[in-house]
């Protein structure tokens, strides 16, 4: 008998690599220091957790459509235009949103060499080429974007600050690129972990969108406002893509505890401000120590760090990942983005930051 063929997907599907996620467990019972996925440490905002348990009674109604609450407070929050801000389940949403809208076949996407897994993903599940544009020092490179751009270029994608690598584009730079492409190609800024930066020359994108009509700035809840479970996020665009993204989105694709966790955690600003702060001494403090454990890491503006290992046997990231296992200890393996030599280390509370200081010292060998 001839076996029977069940449907085939598109053309280019089964070339992509599905995203695997920073490890969130480990057999046995003990608990694991999960220090994988650049969660905060500090959780949400009580005022989130008690906002989202208060809509329990209301699990048998649909959500507002629009999630225009939470789209009026962060209209409020940042001084924007209401109707300018698209809200999805978690910015990945939104991201594979845009390439829905404005990517196909014989199209082309540019993203940094080592930018966030899920740029070249959304581009290639419509069709469209990926190209990754080399970087410099680990940051993103805008000569070698501009260089890859082609009348076949759609979307720029640039992560800032970048994931894994934690570094950042100035602002400066970020207006160059932007000059420097065609007014049909749409320059996305994910701004992730935008809220963790501290620096002069740093702006997350609002006002390049209020101030061009090819720009998009993406955002989350899932980072410092500890919202991750939610999948929570926001673009602000400019009138006419905001437009296009709410004719494709789901009618209902925020959920209604989501919205009223989100405008909680954005009035909670002092909670917000104390997770910055602890961001700020301990990412700093363990670049510091690994630094003199003979493990330097890429300088970063985000809430992790990209630590780097010799190639020395018995010192490699691959067997330290073992280690820190063996330990309860969880920490991102990130092959996948071009660093076989070196582990993404999420800033922890104090006892995790210590605890993995501690086992790291062991493993190299530096314990007396």
């Amino acid at each position: 008998m001839t076996a029977k063929r069940g449907p085939t997907p598109r053309p280019g599907i089964l070339d992509i690599a599905p995203y695997v996620p920073g490890t969130s467990g480990l057999p046995g019972a003990e608990p694991v220091v999960k220090l994988s996925s650049n969660e905060t440490p500090l959780g949400a905002s009580p005022r989130a957790v008690e906002a989202y348990l208060a809509q329990s009674p209301q699990l048998a109604r649909y959500p507002d459509g629009s999630a225009r609450p939470l789209r009026e407070a962060l209209a409020r929050q940042y001084g924007l235009d209401a109707a300018r801000i698209v809200c999805g389940a978690g910015s990945d949403e939104l991201l594979n949103m845009l390439a829905l809208a404005y990517l196909g076949p014989g199209d082309e996407a540019i993203y940094s060499e080592h930018g966030f897994l899920v740029y070249k993903i959304a581009i290639m599940a419509r069709g469209a080429t990926p190209i990754a544009a080399p970087e410099r020092d680990l940051t993103t490179d805008v000569d070698a974007i501009l260089k890859r751009v082609t009348d076949a270029t759609r979307m720029v994608f640039i992560a800032n600050p970048n994931n894994p690598t934690g570094t950042y584009l100035t602002f400066d730079e970020v207006k160059r690129l932007h000059a420097g492409l065609p007014e049909h190609v749409i320059l996305v800024l994910d701004a992730a972990y935008a809220e963790y930066v501290r620096a002069n020359d740093y702006e997350a994108g609002i006002e390049l969108v209020a101030t061009s009509p090819n720009t998009v700035m993406t955002r989350t809840f899932s980072k410092i406002y500890g919202l991750a479970a939610l999948r929570l996020g926001w673009a602000y665009c400019p009138a006419p893509i905001a437009d296009v993204l709410n004719r494709i989105r789901g009618p209902f694709n925020v959920t209604g505890p989501s919205i009223a966790a989100g405008v909680a955690a954005l009035q909670d600003p002092a909670h917000m401000e104390v997770a910055v702060e602890h961001n700020m001494v301990w990412r700093g403090r363990m670049a510091e120590a690994l630094e003199q454990l003979g493990l330097p890491t890429t300088r970063s503006a985000a809430n992790f760090l990209l630590v780097h290992f010799p190639t020395t046997p018995g010192k490699s990231a691959r067997e330290a990942d073992a280690f820190l296992n063996e330990r309860r200890i969880i920490l991102r393996r990130v092959e996948e983005y071009g660093f076989p030599d070196a582990l993404r280390l999420t800033i922890g509370t104090e006892d995790e930051n210590r605890a993995v200081l501690n086992a790291l010292t062991k493993f190299m060998g530096k314990d007396t």
